[in-house]
């Protein structure tokens, strides 16, 4: 893997640094990091949807139209993309839109869950 890209196992250390982060197994293997107990921010491994994780409403068909992205099966009416690796993105666009994936989902917890969730 280049410099440039990151491995599943770069995502997975990556989405395990933000704030709150834990990850489950769930649904046979598939590699689940949430924050708040339950809250899915990002979902790895899932055969044929590789990583699938939640953009901002507005940002979501533009993501759609680029090669190698595309809606997330069973979530994109959440606004969720996927993408199989190597990621059509590179590391420091990907690392942002994952961080982005957390905020958006801590937003929409109680104000008093949201306490020291959020990263800059």
């Amino acid at each position: 893997m280049s410099e440039r890209h990151m491995s599943p196992e770069q995502v997975a250390a990556f989405c395990l640094s933000l704030p709150g982060a834990r990850e489950d197994y769930k649904w046979g293997g598939i590699r689940v990091f949430s924050v708040a107990g339950n809250k899915m921010f990002a979902v790895l491994d899932l055969p044929g949807a590789g990583l699938m994780f939640k953009v901002a409403d507005e940002l979501f068909l533009g993501y759609c139209d680029r090669p190698g992205v595309r809606p997330a099966p069973y979530l994109a009416r959440a606004r969720w993309i996927s993408m199989l690796p190597p990621y059509p993105m590179g590391r420091e666009e990907l690392t942002d839109l994952l961080q982005r994936s957390h905020h958006l989902v801590v937003r929409r917890l109680p104000k008093r869950l949201q306490v020291g969730l959020l990263a800059d």
